[in-house]
């Protein structure tokens, strides 16, 4: 089953740090957002494979946006 990743907060998307096929492990960061001049690393909550990255660096993102798919 694929996991959505999605924003917990409004924040812009410092640096995008995985990529589509990407393998990735639980506590992976796979983002780095920034609200408030604070990075925020948002991490995987489980193993597996990027499937979908749906952000870009420089893009404002809000709370319930999707970050990111993991099958």
């Amino acid at each position: 089953m694929a996991e959505q990743v999605r924003a917990e907060m409004v924040a812009g998307v410092m640096e995008v740090v995985t990529a589509v096929g990407s393998s990735v492990s639980e506590g992976d960061t796979i983002v780095l957002l920034e609200s408030m001049k604070m990075e925020i690393p948002v991490l995987c909550e489980t193993s597996g494979t990027v499937t979908e990255v749906a952000v870009a660096a420089g893009d404002v993102i809000q709370a319930g946006d999707l970050i990111a798919v993991i099958s």
